[in-house]
């Protein structure tokens, strides 16, 4: 069976998820758009009007947004109990004069509940010591005073000066000279 076969079988199903597939493509972004459409419909751009009438999901959509906000205007919020803010502000002083059950808790409640004016010289002096020990970091991880580079020296010269400074080596050689010395000087005789 080839495929222009199976596809002209399943033709009506076939048609409705490439309709379906274009309606879905056609969709994206729409969420904003009816949004727009809801509050302000005549700053919608025509486009977006015609696409909400010829797609059946964006449109049932659009009604169930009306739905909502027609059941939101309709709803009164209940009134507070007129006691409501006096109970409230003799909690919060409650609260705010009870003893706080350990030293985590009073360090809280007292940034919480106490003046702030102690807050700035203590955020001030964080600040200060951040900033040097963040700086003199820096400084010592990028090394800005590179020690100057020696001259090169000739390796006959590092030489000699590796054995001036060697009082051991000198010593043993000065002995095995002296040692050849007096070997020529018994031959030559």
């Amino acid at each position: 069976m080839s495929l222009m076969n199976c596809k002209s079988r399943v033709s009506p199903v076939w048609n409705e998820v490439v309709a379906m597939e274009r309606t879905k493509n056609n969709c994206d972004g729409m969420d904003a758009k009816l949004e727009n459409l809801l509050l302000d419909p005549a700053a919608a751009s025509a486009k977006d009007q015609a696409h909400v009438e010829g797609c059946e999901r964006c449109s049932r959509e659009l009604d169930e947004l009306r739905t909502t906000m027609a059941l939101m205007d309709s709803w009164d919020a209940p009134e507070p109990s007129p006691y409501f803010l006096t109970r409230l502000e003799a909690r919060q002083r409650e609260e705010r004069e009870a003893e706080p059950a350990g030293w985590l808790a009073k360090l809280r409640a007292a940034f919480v509940y106490g003046s702030r004016a102690h807050v700035r010289p203590l955020a001030a002096m964080a600040m200060t010591v951040l900033l040097l020990v963040g700086g003199g970091t820096y400084l010592g991880v990028t090394n800005w005073e590179q020690p100057a580079a020696a001259p090169e020296q000739a390796a006959v010269v590092h030489d000699l000066q590796t054995m001036d400074s060697n009082a051991q080596l000198l010593d043993q050689l000065e002995a095995l000279s002296s040692n050849d010395n007096n070997d020529n000087g018994d031959n030559g005789n």
